[in-house]
């Protein structure tokens, strides 16, 4: 077996990751077939994709101790078997419990997906290279949500859903084997076999990190920032872009398409604008930026031209994926015996945020009448992200100080 080296962890682990972000995009390009194959509506097809984040928050503070306890090469392999089942559930579900149980299994086999890879780059690579390597692979990985775009589309077309899940969790499979047997912890033998044993129970070191006001003002606009960005990106966007602008199911992919080069473009050049301007530099501009890409979507009465809808979306996907930066933010904030829990705690509410404002966006656009043909009205998604986006702006205001002050 080849000793394990940089180049194999870097790839191991960002593969791993790209099928993370391949699921959890999924669902925005089959909503209309999973509505019409399991007879649900705009509210439990919500529900159940939320699932997926609902799932992947829950395991967010015992991967975090186990990270920092056992290493990446052990946990983020063991954490990926439920997404093989989960893949494999959703995959041959003969009813929506079933379906959502698979989708709950997805999220919490792909839990350890960011987490785990950028435990494993914190110990390879040297300090000052983590964040602009880190950004190179989750834009790679977030090529998985290109993936779940047009292309998911052309294929779900030919093959159905079904078969591309079940090759999914082949797939999944393939990569935690691959994980397993062709990465290390780090670069020195045995390194976590050196870290104290945590005390009982995975909350130990969590109590420094959430009573640090510092911590939730990183942590609420990660909420409202990330949890906007995939709760569009993952289901609504896609049924905006069918109801309101009135594509094709196909042709609907395409703006997804620009929408997740937008999140890969975003993730490839945050960590190297962070390390070139430092991170409290370059977050308050962009977050402006995203809550513009917004409005044009949260306007009464206005319906944005098709053509609009690629830039829109491009550049609400590239400015959301800016949210990376904030786990560099909350490490920087922790010593690094605790620095993995800080990073699950702070990813814990981005993923908490998909989940909520996802299932809420299903209720608010539920409460409008849908046509004869499954379709909402313009208002109900306008009602829907304009309770988003004054989410962001709150949270935004809330951070605000936070960074004023880490420039002086």
């Amino acid at each position: 077996m080849p000793r394990p080296s940089a180049t194999t962890v870097f790839g191991c682990f960002t593969l791993g990751y790209f099928m993370s972000f391949f699921f959890r995009s999924a669902n925005a390009v089959i909503a209309r077939d999973l509505s019409a194959d399991f007879g649900i509506g705009a509210a439990e097809l919500g529900l159940m994709t939320s699932l997926f984040f609902v799932a992947f928050a829950a395991m967010q503070l015992p991967i975090g101790a186990a990270l920092d306890r056992f290493g990446p090469r052990i946990v983020t392999p063991l954490v990926m078997l439920l997404g093989v089942a989960g893949a494999s559930t959703f995959a041959l579900a003969p009813s929506f419990v079933v379906l959502a149980i698979g989708r709950a299994l997805i999220g919490a086999g792909m839990a350890c997906g960011l987490m785990g890879l950028l435990k494993a780059f914190s110990d390879w690579f040297a300090p000052a290279r983590v964040t602009t390597i880190a950004g190179i692979a989750v834009g790679i990985g977030a090529l998985g949500g290109l993936a779940a775009s047009a292309p998911l589309a052309q294929l779900n077309a030919v093959v159905g859903w079904r078969t591309i899940f079940g090759y999914a969790a082949i797939i999944t499979m393939l990569i935690a084997i691959a994980i397993w047997f062709f990465t290390a912890n780090s670069q020195t033998p045995h390194s976590h076999s050196q870290v104290a044993p945590l005390p009982i129970g995975v909350v130990s070191g969590f109590g420094a990190i959430f009573s640090d006001l510092r911590f939730w003002r990183i942590g609420m606009l990660n909420f409202f920032m990330i949890g906007t960005t995939q709760a569009i990106q993952t289901l609504w966007g896609g049924p905006y872009l069918v109801d309101v602008i009135g594509l094709s199911k196909i042709a609907a992919g395409y703006p997804l398409l620009a929408l997740s080069l937008g999140v890969a473009l975003g993730y490839f050049s945050s960590g190297w604008l962070a390390d070139r301007y430092g991170t409290w530099r370059v977050v308050p501009p962009i977050y402006g930026v995203f809550l513009l890409s917004q409005i044009p979507m949260v306007l009464p009465g206005f319906v944005p031209p098709a053509a609009l809808m690629y830039l829109l979306y491009g550049l609400f996907g590239y400015t959301g994926a800016f949210n990376l930066l904030l786990l560099g933010q909350t490490r920087s904030l922790f010593p690094v015996t605790i620095s993995g829990r800080a990073m699950t705690a702070c990813n814990l509410f981005a993923f908490l945020g998909t989940a909520l404002i996802q299932g809420i966006l299903g209720v608010i656009i539920s409460q409008f009448p849908a046509d004869s043909h499954g379709a909402y009205p313009h208002v109900a998604y306008v009602s829907a992200f304009q309770f988003a986006f004054v989410g962001c702006l709150v949270v935004g205001l809330f951070y605000l100080p936070m960074a004023r002050r880490a420039l002086k």
